[in-house]
C-alpha cells in the first residue's frame, strides 16, 4: 500500500508537475486547495488535480478564518515588514500550514508537500508552522529535489507526461494573492533599477489615471479592528473587499521594495495592498488620538518584532502569543472613526474621532476657551532642563 501524502496544491504550473513527481514516487496524492480570498476557481483546481491523478481532491474555504485569526491581529499590531510590505502572502502561510497538518491527519497521511522554491521564505513559513504544529508529520519540497532547473523545464516535462496545463513560458512574473494583498516577482523586476512597468499590476490602477476627483471614506473600529464603513456596520471581510476596489481605483497601495529575505539574500518585489494600506493609516491615526505617548513608542518595536515573526514564519511560537497580550490591551480603546481620503496612489488620514480620546480642545487652543494655565511652563521648563544645566556647570 502506498503512503499518502497531501500536497498544497494551488492548480498552477508548479504544484501539478509536483503532484506527477509524488505519484511517480509511489505516493498516493491528496490534493488539498486552500481559498483565502486569492480570487481564482478552485473547483478548477480541484477537477484539475483528479485528472492529473490525485486520488483525492480537498478544498476549504478559509477566508473568515484568514481574516479574523490572522489578518486582524496584524492590523492590530501594526505590522508592516520593512516599513512597506503588508504581509498578505507570509500571514496566508501558517494558517495554510495548518489546515495541511489537520487534512493529513485526518485521511491518515504520513507525508505532507508544498512547492516552494529553497531561496524563497514560504517554503521556512510552512515547515516551520508543521513542525509546531505536526512534528510527527513528514514534509516534501519536490522542488528543492527535483532535476527541473526552469519554468520552461517544468512545462516541458508536464507536456511529455500530458498534464492539462495552460501555462506558457510568455509569463514575465510570479504573483501570489489572497484578500489582504498581491505580490509579484520575477521578469523585469528583477533589475532593481527599473521601474515597474504597468503591465506588471494586477489589481490597482496607475495614480496617473486614477479620478481626478478624491473620494472620502470613514471606518469605524471597535478595539482596533475595523467594523464599519461609512457608517454601515460590515463584516470585516467585506470592508476589505469593498475597500480593495475602492482604493484599486484611485492607485492606493502600490510598493515597491527590495527586501531582505529569511534564507540570507535580497531580492525585489511590487506589492498591491489597496485595503490594508487604508486600514493600517487610519488604524494609526486612530492610535494616535487614543494612545499615551509612551505606548505609542514602545508599540512601535511590537510593531516591527511581530512582522519579522510573521515574516520569518514564527506565527505559531510564545512570543507572538506573548505579544497578542500586550496588543490587545492596548486596542481595548481603540474605538471611533478615521477619515480617510482616496486620491492620486495616496489614503491620507484627514480626520480622526473617539469616545476614548485623549485629545482636549480645551488644552490644546489658542481661542478663548483655553484652560491650559500658561505660567506652568516656567517651572516645568526649568525642572526639565536641570539636569543639562547641572552638566554645563560641571568642572
Amino acid at each position: 500500500m502506498n503512503s499518502k501524502v497531501v500536497l498544497a496544491y494551488s492548480g498552477g504550473l508548479d504544484t501539478t508537475v509536483c503532484l506527477q513527481w509524488l505519484k511517480d514516487r509511489g505516493f498516493d496524492v491528496i490534493a488539498f486547495c486552500a481559498d483565502v480570498g486569492q480570487g481564482e476557481d478552485l473547483q478548477a483546481a480541484r477537477r484539475r488535480a483528479l485528472a492529473c491523478g490525485a486520488v483525492k481532491a480537498i478544498v476549504h474555504d478559509l477566508r473568515q478564518e484568514f481574516v479574523r485569526d490572522f489578518v486582524a491581529p496584524s492590523l492590530k499590531a501594526g505590522a508592516v515588514y520593512e516599513g512597506k510590505y503588508l504581509l498578505a502572502t507570509a500571514l496566508s502561510r501558517p494558517l495554510i500550514a495548518k489546515h495541511l497538518a489537520e487534512v493529513a491527519k485526518a485521511e491518515g497521511a504520513t507525508h505532507v508537500a508544498h512547492g516552494c522554491t529553497g531561496k524563497g521564505n514560504d517554503q521556512v513559513r510552512f515547515e516551520v508552522t508543521l513542525a509546531a504544529l505536526a512534528p510527527s508529520i513528514k514534509v516534501l519540497a519536490p522542488v528543492r529535489e527535483w532535476e527541473l532547473k526552469s519554468r520552461e523545464e517544468e512545462i516541458a516535462y508536464a507536456k511529455r507526461r500530458k498534464l492539462p496545463i495552460t501555462v506558457t513560458t510568455q509569463g514575465l512574473y510570479s504573483l501570489d494573492q489572497n484578500l489582504w494583498g498581491v505580490a509579484i516577482e520575477c521578469g523585469p523586476l528583477e533589475d532593481p533599477w527599473t521601474e515597474p512597468p504597468e503591465a506588471a499590476y494586477r489589481w490597482t490602477t496607475s495614480p496617473m489615471n486614477s479620478p481626478k476627483t478624491a473620494v472620502y471614506v470613514t471606518i469605524g473600529f471597535a478595539r482596533g479592528v475595523p467594523v464599519a464603513l461609512n457608517g454601515t456596520k460590515r463584516p470585516l471581510m467585506a470592508i476589505i473587499q469593498q475597500l480593495n476596489r475602492l482604493g484599486s481605483r484611485f492607485g492606493v497601495g502600490r510598493s515597491d521594495l527590495v527586501e531582505d529575505r529569511l534564507v540570507g539574500i535580497k531580492s525585489r518585489e511590487v506589492y498591491e495592498a489597496p485595503a490594508a494600506t487604508i486600514l493600517h493609516a487610519a488604524h494609526r491615526e486612530l492610535e494616535s488620538l487614543t494612545l499615551h505617548r509612551e505606548v505609542l513608542e514602545f508599540k512601535e518595536l511590537v510593531a516591527a518584532r511581530y512582522a519579522r515573526l510573521i515574516y520569518d514564519g514564527l506565527w505559531y511560537t510564545p512570543l507572538r502569543s506573548a505579544l497578542d497580550g500586550f496588543i490587545g490591551q492596548t486596542q481595548a480603546v481603540v474605538t471611533g472613526e478615521v477619515r480617510v481620503k482616496l486620491w492620486g496612489g495616496h489614503a491620507t488620514p484627514v480626520g480622526r474621532k473617539s469616545p476614548r480620546a485623549l485629545y482636549r480642545r480645551t488644552l490644546a487652543t489658542y481661542g478663548g476657551e483655553d484652560t491650559f494655565d500658561q505660567k506652568m511652563a516656567e517651572g516645568f521648563i526649568a525642572i526639565w532642563g536641570l539636569p543639562y544645566k547641572a552638566t554645563r556647570a560641571r568642572p
